[in-house]
């Protein structure tokens, strides 16, 4: 499984952004996927993810800012992110996970960098 992301950015305090994550090769093998970020000094952090069955979960940091969706036919995932703060400046992070029959194996994006300036 490969996952590319993009639509990182620059962008202004209140303003949105949309990130992408394309997954490609075995996508059947792929449960869970979402997004984490990582900003300077801090911890890897889980931000969203969606399960095959469509059930969410956010981090209560962006919960109601935030929106993951996925579509299924395009192999994508798409992280909506509104009202932004500097807060969220980070690289983000695409990760899926595959389903427990194949190992529950990790497969991650090259991140991208989401600047929110205040």
């Amino acid at each position: 499984v490969q996952l590319q992301a993009s639509g990182g950015g620059l962008v202004q305090a209140g303003g949105s952004l949309r990130l992408s994550c394309a997954a490609s090769g075995s996508t059947f093998r792929i449960n869970n996927i979402g997004w984490l970020r990582q900003a300077p000094g801090k911890q890897r952090e889980l931000v969203a993810v969606i399960s095959s069955d469509g059930s969410t979960h956010y981090a209560d940091s962006v919960k109601g800012r935030f929106t993951i969706s996925r579509d299924n036919a395009k192999n994508t995932v798409y992280l909506q992110m509104n009202s932004l703060k500097p807060e969220d400046t980070a690289v983000y992070y695409c990760n899926a996970e595959s389903y427990i029959y194949y190992g529950g194996t990790d497969y991650w994006g090259r991140g991208t960098q989401v600047t929110v300036s205040s």
